[in-house]
């Protein structure tokens, strides 16, 4: 068992992706903190439900597992989830940060409301959870981070500049966290996930692609995710570190990061008018075009 003797804390564990990790986390030998405030896919209401249905699954098939009901967007309840771990099972070694909600409109549509809400879960929350682990994870001179990101950020989508946003923020709080804290032992990776979920489900689906685009992730199941987690958690994965991977079913995809492409040079400096005259001509031949995710993976998943 790959996580023998470890504590992971696993957020947003009471459905989808995230139940699929605390389960298998636990069956690869890890104590496990179930994280979920039981909210609706967009982010409305609270129930334990879900989280204790996982918990009492665990335990049922020998493992060890407490529920955590908190708010990741609360930083004192993200502090919780921590606490949690350390106090029942004496310290905490992998935090996953897989927690999330949609609220998807057209940018000239998006209310302030909905921009905050989703940043708060996605992204503030990240940082609170990841935060409260920080400073044990320096102390034991280990641990392991694994943020849930999006293609959605990395590659485009419509009507998601929320979400988008909030995804993006995680790879680049992910790279930090792995800077910042490589000489601790500490390790921070992000997975963009392709999988058939609740949140999936608020897509729209009316035209022929939209709909053939749906038929696809319905055939990816979220238990495809958790198999690269718990492997990001273990000790096999000591090296592995500022990574952004991605899951679409049986294949597993590392992704490149930002890096310059091309640069050009003038000793007597640029103007607006050779810019425009010499160096956007220049640049246009590998300037990337705009694309969806599904522009980029628009073949059946296998």
């Amino acid at each position: 068992m790959v996580l023998e003797g470890k504590v992971i804390a696993v957020t947003g564990a009471g459905r989808g992706i995230g139940r699929e990790i605390a389960i298998l986390c636990a069956r690869e030998g890890a104590a496990v903190v179930v994280n979920d405030l039981g909210a609706s896919a967009a982010g409305d209401g609270a129930d334990v439900g879900p989280a204790e249905e996982v918990v009492a699954a665990i335990r049922s098939a020998g493992g060890k597992a407490v529920i955590n009901g908190a708010s990741v967007a609360d930083p004192h309840g993200a502090a919780s989830i921590i606490e949690d771990a350390v106090q029942n099972f004496g310290r905490i070694d992998g935090v996953v940060n897989n927690a999330g909600i949609l609220r998807d409109r057209m940018f000239h549509k998006m209310s302030l409301e909905d921009w905050r809400t989703v940043i708060d879960v996605h992204l503030n929350g990240t940082f609170y959870v990841s935060k409260a682990a920080a400073n044990y994870f320096k102390d034991q001179g280990s641990g392991a981070y694994v943020h849930f990101t999006s293609t959605s950020g990395l590659i485009g989508n419509f009507g998601q500049s929320n979400y988008s946003a909030a995804k993006m923020g995680v790879v680049g709080l992910s790279n930090s966290i792995a800077l910042d804290m490589q000489r601790a032992g500490v390790r921070s990776n992000c997975i963009a996930p392709f999988a058939w979920s609740r949140l999936i489900a608020t897509i729209p689906a009316e035209t022929e692609t939209e709909k053939l685009r749906v038929e696809r992730m319905q055939s990816m199941s979220a238990d495809k995710i958790a198999p690269l987690v718990a492997s990001l958690l273990s000790d096999a994965a000591s090296d592995i570190t500022g990574q952004v991977f991605c899951v679409r079913k049986n294949e597993i995809v590392l992704f490149s990061p930002s890096r310059p492409v091309r640069s050009l040079h003038r000793s007597e400096g640029w103007t607006a008018e050779t810019i425009a005259t010499e160096a956007l001509p220049a640049f246009r031949a590998n300037i990337q075009p705009l694309a969806r995710s599904s522009d980029i993976f628009c073949y059946d998943p296998v």
